[in-house]
């Protein structure tokens, strides 16, 4: 049988009928054990003996047979009582061979038919026990007990299914998931070893979902953002063939191909750190001077456009996470910034601690965003209808790669208009040693 849940029921319905059978033969045993233990069943024909010694010496035979019959009308079994040549007291017949049988035949629980011979107290007169004769097969189980093993069949069968419903529903979703039904997930209510190893199956089934989908968007962005550096790479090299500026047309190569290795770069930092957990760094972090060090990287591109960029930050915002990543989603926002700002603005970068966080705010004087393209700015290649060229519209991925980088470190980025300018806010979760005391803590320790 290849039934986990028929391999169960059978177990235990096995179990339950042996178990009962063994019963049967150890309390037999006892009852059939000789007569220096006194147990139970010796007790009971003992008292047996004496209620028929004492009607034969009160009412004679016929006193003797009345009581008889109640025995046997009793316990369904023939007696007799004899004297000590194995007369019959009642009928006077012979019984000295049944006397001679019941005395010396050997009393097992395993023979038909059941004999036992008892000597009254005055050893004149015997009681023989002679049982009817039963059949082979399951004359031990009356129809009581079958209601008993019924009770049992059923106890075992829900208990069985108890066990083996989960493993199916679990091989159900495993064979899902293994036909490409990457959003399967198995049942976790149960608190058991069934419930740990769906459990584990579904932390197991995140992951590989995680990496492929991982895995897909990296494919899907890098063959959708490297065609038009691609392409541009091609005519420059023609061009160069042709004999025309080859300075030019060398500037121009070196401009993309620097723009193809910053790219991926960015793509694959993130795409690792979404697909494999551990190795995600969660180092300790200054905030405010990573902020600092961001806005004095971006100082020379905010002086090719006269803007200035102005930074006020509270001290000390520690966080724990990677610091490279987090450095590249800060930069990708501020030089976003910086792109849309107008010449002669500023650019406001504020970093302070708000509700337990740590908030950066990046505000431009730019023309803003349609506000049915607010929602829409953080998707991978998707820039405003106004700015799809290159020159001042990027390729489309930094804010894309800032969110999935947020993400990452359990925060929020959100983006809205400012009236003028677009005001883009970064929260993060502070480490445990720089949030503000809530009330009742500050209480606790006046």
């Amino acid at each position: 049988m290849r039934s986990l849940f028929g391999k169960i029921l059978l177990w235990f319905i096995g179990t339950t009928i042996i178990t009962s059978v063994g019963v049967a033969i150890t309390s037999a045993i006892v009852f059939e054990a000789n007569e220096a233990r006194r147990p139970p069943m010796s007790m009971f024909f003992s008292e047996q003996v004496e209620h028929a010694e004492q009607a034969y010496q009160t009412g004679g035979s016929e006193a003797l047979a009345r009581t008889l019959g109640r025995f046997h009308h009793m316990f369904h079994a023939d007696f007799r009582m004899t004297d000590s040549a194995g007369k019959d007291l009642v009928d006077g017949k012979d019984l000295s061979k049944l006397l001679a049988r019941a005395r010396t035949e050997p009393r097992s629980f395993f023979r038909r038919q059941f004999m036992l011979a008892r000597q009254d107290a005055s050893g004149k007169h015997w009681l023989i026990v002679v049982s009817p004769r039963r059949p082979w097969t399951f004359w031990f189980l009356r129809p009581e007990h079958l209601w008993v093993l019924g009770v049992a069949v059923l106890l075992c069968y829900g208990l069985a299914y108890h066990l083996s419903s989960p493993v199916r529903r679990l091989q159900e979703t495993v064979d899902r998931f293994g036909r490409g039904d990457f959003a399967a997930r198995a049942e976790t209510n149960r608190r058991d070893e069934l419930g740990q190893l769906a459990r584990a199956f579904n932390e197991m089934a995140e992951r590989l979902q995680t990496l492929l989908a991982a895995e897909r968007r990296l494919l899907l962005d890098i063959s959708h953002e490297l065609r038009s550096p691609l392409a541009r790479l091609s005519v420059a090299v023609e061009l160069a063939r042709s004999g025309g500026d080859q300075e030019a047309t060398l500037d121009r190569i070196q401009k993309e191909a620097d723009r193809l290795n910053i790219l991926i770069g960015e793509l694959l930092q993130v795409t690792r750190a979404e697909g494999d957990k551990s190795r995600r760094r969660t180092d300790p972090i200054e905030l405010d001077e990573l902020v600092s060090q961001v806005k004095d990287d971006c100082e020379i591109e905010a002086e090719a456009k006269n803007c200035v960029l102005e930074l006020k930050s509270d001290s000390p915002l520690r966080i724990a996470g990677d610091a490279e990543l987090l450095r590249r989603a800060i930069e990708n926002v501020v030089r976003n910034a910086i792109r849309y700002s107008p010449k002669d603005s500023a650019v406001k970068i504020r970093a302070e601690t708000r509700c337990a966080q740590a908030q950066i705010t990046v505000r431009d004087q730019g023309p803003g965003v349609p506000e049915e393209a607010l929602a829409r700015i953080f998707d991978p290649f998707y820039r405003v209808e106004s700015d799809r060229n290159r020159v001042t519209g990027g390729v489309g991925l930094g804010l894309s790669i800032a969110r999935r980088a947020i993400a990452l470190h359990e925060g929020k980025l959100e983006a809205r208009n400012a009236n003028p300018g677009l005001l883009v806010t970064i929260d993060l979760p502070l480490a445990e040693a720089t949030k503000p005391a809530t009330v009742q803590e500050m209480a606790r320790t006046s």
